[in-house]
């Protein structure tokens, strides 16, 4: 009666089994099943007892109860379980059978070598602690028995028939596979059961037949084992091992796992050396683990992508939390981020990177700054202007060159994501500053060229009051480069200037440096000038056609391709900027004795440019999305401004400024400069090798005698507001050098006034008292 009003046990279940997929699996059924609470994916076996007989129930339950008790990292791993009278639900990891596994691998190429000696080195683990520490015996080993979770890591199972290796004390013998199922005969091994061999000798012989299987399909008889088929060269003599007609020459598991491990041998790969490493990361020294992934980078590619997301990701992200990585995981971890799906990438990758701008770590500053690309079209607005550029601004002020022309390079793929007070006010306030103060020319070259890259993005207020200001700076650069950039970035912004502007700011400055002493610059300024005073020239015959000039952008298409093929030598091809060699830790390094070309030495037409000239490493400094869009048109779509490649930016540059080759001459540095490269600013890489200079330590001071004198550049550096740059436009040098006397002169009398209302009037003869 009670019966009757009991609940149903499978009903209160913490687990849901779907009935869409299910395997057969010996006596039970896999299916596919979830945790209720939070959807969690796990697979459940399932035996119905009304369908078996008593002997496979009785090996069901025996299975159920050994489950419960074995536990080990290549071993199925137990979740749950529920017996009723009905039937028994097992609940472990989610897998999939070997079998089933090895087919979908087929559809897609097979599976490599790689993951198969991952797979092989697990089973045999796992067999060995059964035989050696456990003292048990499997009894039931084959392609059945083995499962693949979802990083592709094989995980022993099918433990209906576990017995230890001298009988159950109790009394009670499981029946042999081939009582239950009779074309399981194959497998046994052909000495009789109470032979005087070892008592692994079974196990290793079904451990030879699943190695069989595995390369060639399902064994037809116990004869086919002679062929060795499609079994690798390097496994072949351990793999007769195996099969020996002679049971006392069969290795045990370990000593099999040794052989194979042997220098040359098929489980002595990087594959498994990386499994390896990872399993004991947690008790590795700092050292260890910091060459393990710097040299995981380059393994990577060749890995499983299962392996990738499933074990080595966790793995990345829990040394960067905890095991204070640093900036060594960065590369490995956004080669893993490729597998990832956009909402993946959003919920595992992205925190750990928000979090990763917070460090002070200089060396991940300057990684992630450099590798920005592969992971800015994964941030939303709102954690890019309140969590990240806070962080990045500080690289504006930071006393490393490097990381000061990197933030401006990642300013290109940031602005889009700015917001008004950030873009507008922020970031054109640090730009500014850049622009007229840094030390280094080719930083104050790349302000130049990033500002008019991101015009597309200001306001139009921000860019009446900065873009004029700006580039008529730059065109008193004493640097050859950033002159050449400012007059790029006028003829490539020119749809944002009325005519008015034109004639009365943007010409005059033009004009100014047709006279310039380098002649890429002079060609460049003469081009502008054409361009600017066809547009006149064209409103002034038709003035209805203003709107139609003002938006057309094919005239000044020289200016794009110029300002891109500026950059890219100034940057990318010059033999100082081809990469930094990271050195131990995290710290990077030159190694190479510094040459720089100055603008004394340099020939007419050659850029500078900033890092000294160093070997080709991994670390490349131009890397980082400098490049990211080849022409000045950055807009955002749906502003209804086209882009350079629609209306023909740059297709004339080739063919109107042939001669126009940038070369780099390489002379001594002048005493007391050094510049990007040189500097030695991660304190962690000094440890590298003794007697090195700290390069970093001591920041030169600028050389008198580079051209940074107040009259060779015009006051260039003396005022820090765009704003004011052209106010004094037109004057000549005697009529400013009068209007400084007269403000100065204003100023004294001014001094004397206050002085005299405050201690009254002096008086003649007056003897001052102690």
């Amino acid at each position: 009666m009670w019966s009757f009003f009991a609940r149903d046990p499978v009903k209160d279940f913490a687990y849901e089994v779907l009935p869409d997929t299910q395997e057969k699996s010996g006596i039970w059924t896999l299916h596919r099943g979830k945790r209720k609470t939070n959807g969690e994916p796990v697979s459940v076996f399932v035996y119905e007892v009304a369908q078996g007989t008593e002997l496979q129930t009785q090996l069901a339950k025996a299975a159920f109860k050994r489950m419960k008790t074995l536990r080990h990292p290549n071993i199925l791993a137990y979740v749950d379980g529920l017996e009723t009278e009905k039937s028994l639900y097992l609940v472990t990891e989610q897998v999939t059978p070997l079998a089933v596994h090895l087919k979908a691998q087929a559809e897609k190429g097979g599976s490599g070598e790689l993951e198969v000696s991952w797979g092989l080195h697990q089973i045999v683990k796992a067999v060995s602690f059964l035989v050696n520490d456990c003292h048990l015996l499997h009894n039931n080993l084959g392609v059945w028995s083995v499962f693949v979770d979802r990083a592709g890591e094989w995980k022993l199972g099918g433990l209906d028939h576990v017995a230890p290796e001298q009988g159950d004390p109790s009394g009670i013998s499981l029946p042999a596979p081939k009582a239950v199922y009779p074309d399981m005969e194959k497998y046994d091994p052909p000495e009789m059961s109470n032979s005087s061999g070892e008592k692994w000798a079974g196990e290793v012989w079904r451990l030879g037949c699943l190695i069989w299987e595995v390369f060639n399909g399902p064994l037809p008889r116990t004869s086919s084992l002679r062929s060795l088929g499609k079994v690798p060269k390097g496994l072949v003599p351990h793999y007769c091992e195996l099969v020996g007609a002679n049971p006392r020459a069969r290795p045990n598991p370990a000593r099999f796992l040794q052989n194979c491990r042997a220098p040359g041998g098929f489980l002595s790969n990087s594959f498994v050396e990386s499994n390896l490493f990872l399993e004991e990361i947690q008790i590795k020294e700092p050292a260890e683990k910091q060459q393990f992934f710097q040299d995981l980078s380059d393994n990577l590619d060749s890995f499983p992508e299962d392996f990738c997301k499933h074990k080595v990701l966790p793995q990345l992200l829990t040394a960067f939390e905890f095991g204070n990585a640093g900036a060594v995981v960065l590369t490995p971890l956004f080669k893993v981020g490729k597998f990832l799906s956009a909402e993946e990438y959003q919920q595992k990758i992205i925190p750990v990177i928000v979090k990763m701008f917070s460090s002070t770590d200089r060396a991940m500053r300057i990684r992630l700054l450099q590798q920005m690309e592969q992971f800015i079209q994964y941030l939303n607005e709102a954690a890019v202007n309140s969590q990240i550029f806070p962080h990045v601004v500080h690289g504006f002020t930071d006393t490393n060159p490097a990381i000061r022309e990197q933030t401006v390079k990642s300013m290109l793929l940031l602005a889009p994501k700015l917001n008004e007070a950030n873009l507008n006010q922020e970031l054109m306030r640090h730009f500014a500053r850049l622009q007229a103060r840094d030390e280094q020319g080719p930083i104050r070259c790349n302000t130049t060229v990033c500002l008019g890259k991101i015009a597309s993005y200001l306001n139009a207020g921000t860019r009446q009051r900065v873009l004029i200001s700006a580039f008529s700076r730059a065109t008193k650069d004493p640097f050859p480069a950033s002159r050449s950039a400012g007059v790029l970035g006028f003829a490539a912004t020119h749809n944002y200037y009325s005519i008015t502007e034109i004639a009365a700011r943007i010409l005059p400055t033009l004009c100014a440096i047709t006279v310039d002493p380098d002649k890429s610059v002079r060609d460049q300024a003469f081009k502008a000038i054409k361009s600017f005073l066809s547009k006149l020239e064209t409103v002034s015959e038709d003035p209805t056609k203003l709107a139609d000039v003002g938006a057309s952008s094919s005239w000044a298409g020289w200016a794009v391709t110029g300002m891109s093929s500026l950059t890219s030598k100034l940057i990318r091809n010059a033999p100082g900027t081809e990469g930094l060699a990271p050195a131990e830790g995290t710290g990077l390094a030159s190694d190479t004795s510094p040459t720089i070309a100055t603008n004394e030495a340099a020939a007419p037409g050659t850029f500078v440019p900033l890092l000294i000239a160093v070997k080709k490493q991994s670390s490349d400094w131009s890397s980082s999305g400098w490049d990211a869009d080849d022409s000045w048109s950055n807009e955002k779509e749906g502003q209804g401004q086209s882009s350079a490649g629609e209306e023909g930016w740059g297709n004339d540059w080739g063919e109107e400024d042939t001669d126009m080759t940038l070369t780099n001459t390489s002379v001594q540095l002048p005493d007391g400069v050094r510049l990007a490269s040189d500097y030695n600013w991660d304190s962690s890489s000094a440890a590298k090798g003794t007697g090195q200079n700290d390069l970093f330590a001591s920041v030169s001071q600028r050389n008198p005698s580079d051209g940074w004198s107040a009259e060779t550049t015009g006051d260039w550096g003396a005022e820090e507001s765009w704003e004011s740059v052209d106010g004094n436009q037109g004057l000549s040098k005697t009529e400013l050098s009068k209007k400084k006397r007269d403000e100065r002169r204003k100023e004294l009398e001014a001094k004397r006034a206050e002085r005299k209302a405050a201690k009254g009037p002096l008086k003649l003869g007056a003897r001052k008292l102690d």
